[in-house]
């Protein structure tokens, strides 16, 4: 089923795409909302399922692009195999980085965490614009250009429908309930035996390692990178994100990532400039009203049934067993 969903999905895009009912500007926003929701997933992983409240993730997004960004802007020149090599790069990077970030920091909790993150986020963002004094080719301050634009919407897809299944496996796996376990009560898993730290930076790791990777896409489909893309904003984007779709909502964060993406385009086109002087009131209603309406997110935990066709299917074994009769 999630296989011809997948097909589906993709078949729109095509005939959207060569019947011309979709011009190249809403195909580039397209693009861009895949890229968005492999980010978004990687905080979903980190705060929706494990609970680690994370004001940072634009920055190890931001990691990604330089990485993936820098090798196709010097040595790369548009070769697919660079191409590959340098989005590879751009998750180990991140992944890395949250490793050496996590190991300290994960052993803070609520508030303390998610104020550390956002000093973490504010020192890459430091570094990102200062950084044509330890690389030229990174560009500091004016941002990087000249990255070879290889990425096109089958090469993300291909990502993106990789992301979903990769995070749909390990929450399914005795890890992934390892980190619903440590997010609904932490003392409580430590009591089970569950190495909570482990968990935590299990969890941290491969989210901010799908943060590099969406990062190292947007390098490759968008001309210029600059490290305004990766400040505050830009993490708040996707914390809005999962917590408007739902935390430990896979469904929640896709359906949500897409339709924010075209809302801020939408937003932008109707606005024009007073779209940018309001955007941070827009985020704050948004949240608001969401949180007054839907306080658990839009879809409140739960997952479309083709994303966990196996967890439906116990289900409605469970409710069709010998004793459901006696509930009629």
């Amino acid at each position: 089923m999630s296989i011809l969903v997948i097909a589906a999905f993709y078949g729109l895009v095509k005939v959207v795409e060569f019947t011309g009912i979709a011009n190249d500007y809403w195909l580039r926003v397209l693009d861009q909302s895949l890229i968005t929701v492999i980010g978004a997933l990687g905080l979903s992983i980190i705060y929706g399922f494990t609970g680690q409240f994370s004001l940072g993730h634009a920055a190890f997004y931001g990691i990604g692009a330089y990485t993936g960004g820098v090798i196709g802007k010097v040595w790369g020149h548009g070769d697919m195999l660079y191409f590959m090599l340098a989005l590879v790069a751009a998750t180990l990077v991140a992944g890395l980085a949250a490793l050496i970030v996590g190991m300290p920091i994960l052993r803070l909790r609520s508030d303390y965490l998610g104020i550390a993150m956002l000093g973490f986020g504010i020192i890459v963002k430091v570094i990102m614009d200062n950084s044509n004094k330890i690389y030229e080719p990174l560009g500091g301050a004016t941002g990087m250009t000249g990255v070879p634009q290889v990425a096109n919407f089958d090469i993300i897809f291909l990502f993106f429908v990789v992301a979903v299944f990769l995070l749909r496996n390990f929450i399914d796996s005795s890890h992934g309930r390892a980190c619903i376990t440590v997010r609904e009560d932490e003392i409580a898993a430590d009591a089970m035996g569950i190495n909570t730290t482990r968990t935590k930076v299990l969890a941290f790791v491969l989210g901010c390692a799908l943060a590099g990777l969406a990062g190292g896409l947007y390098s490759y489909r968008y001309p210029y990178v600059h490290p305004t893309s990766y400040d505050f904003l830009k993490s708040f984007d996707f914390l809005l994100i999962v917590v408007v779709g739902g935390l430990g909502s896979m469904s929640g964060t896709i359906v949500t990532a897409i339709a924010w993406v075209f809302l801020l385009e939408g937003l932008r086109i109707v606005l024009g400039q007073t779209f940018v002087e309001f955007r941070g009131v827009i985020y704050a209603l948004i949240l608001v009203v969401t949180i007054l309406l839907k306080p658990q997110g839009l879809f409140s935990g739960k997952e479309l049934g083709f994303l966990f066709p196996k967890r439906n299917k116990d289900i409605s074994k469970e409710v069709e067993g010998k004793h459901a009769s006696l509930g009629s």
